[in-house]
C-alpha cells in the first residue's frame, strides 16, 4: 500500500479553479444588476468582496509555487 501524497496548495487551488471561476464570474453578474439598479452602497460593497476574493485568490495562488513539486 502506497502512502498518501500530502494533497500541496497548488493541487486545492487548481481542483477548484471552476469553482473560482463561477463566484468571480457571479460577483461580476450582481456588479452589473446592482448598477443597472443605481444601488451605490450596495454595488461599492460588491467590488469591494469581489477585490478581497481576488486578492485572496492571487495570495493563495502565489504561495502555491513554494509548494509545488
Amino acid at each position: 500500500m502506497t502512502p498518501n501524497k500530502p494533497m500541496m496548495l497548488y493541487d486545492i487551488v487548481e481542483d477548484n479553479l471552476s469553482l473560482v471561476s463561477k463566484i468571480y464570474q457571479s460577483f461580476e453578474a450582481l456588479e452589473e444588476t446592482l448598477g443597472a439598479l443605481k444601488m451605490e452602497e450596495p454595488l461599492f460593497m460588491t467590488y469591494a468582496a469581489k477585490k478581497s476574493f481576488a486578492q485572496n485568490i492571487m495570495k493563495t495562488t502565489n504561495n502555491a509555487h513554494k509548494y509545488r513539486n
